[in-house]
């Protein structure tokens, strides 16, 4: 798994080459305008140590991260998400620390307010496979990578209610 960052738009300027995960990159880049993952996915944060806004990263070239992802010069960590070969599962909670209603994902659900009769989603258990959480339907919005664990409040990992969610699938490699 391999993505190449560059200072300069159209893969110009310095570049840095990263292989696993990177929690400051301003040691290495003073700015990156576009990027090229040549293998695996990753997420790319604009705040470093991991925070801030996630913007999810397949392979492929990614020429102008203004006009990709709105993010400007603006990627300052990046992670890399593992391949998952198995099943996938996860509990949504509608409320923090797992309370109220709960329901059990296997698959995408492009829709909680539809699907579950849930109008909050606020906490979650990941039990197997790598997921996006979006803020509104039909995977559109922000979004933040759960990878297998426990996440008991949404609002305290930006701020954010999830109304879609995705696995993140070999395909995407």
């Amino acid at each position: 798994m391999t993505v190449v960052f560059y200072e300069d738009k159209n893969f110009q300027g310095r570049s840095y080459e990263c292989s696993s995960d990177c929690a400051d990159m301003s040691s290495y880049l003073s700015r990156c305008h576009s990027c090229r993952v040549e293998r695996g996915c990753f997420m790319v944060y604009d705040r470093t140590n991991f925070m801030g806004n996630q913007y999810f990263l397949r392979r492929g070239e990614y020429s102008d991260n203004m006009s990709i992802m709105g993010m400007s010069d603006c990627i300052r960590s990046c992670r890399m998400i593992p391949m998952h070969r198995g099943s996938y599962r996860m509990k949504i909670y509608e409320r923090e620390n797992f309370g109220g209603q709960s329901h059990e994902l296997m698959d995408d659900c492009d829709n909680v307010m539809e699907r579950f009769r849930m109008s909050n989603c606020m906490s979650c258990q990941v039990m197997d496979g790598h997921w996006l959480m979006y803020e509104q339907p039909n995977y559109r919005g922000r979004m933040m990578y759960m990878k297998p664990g426990e996440y008991k409040n949404f609002m305290n990992m930006g701020n954010m209610r999830v109304m879609s969610m995705k696995r993140i699938m070999d395909s995407n490699y």
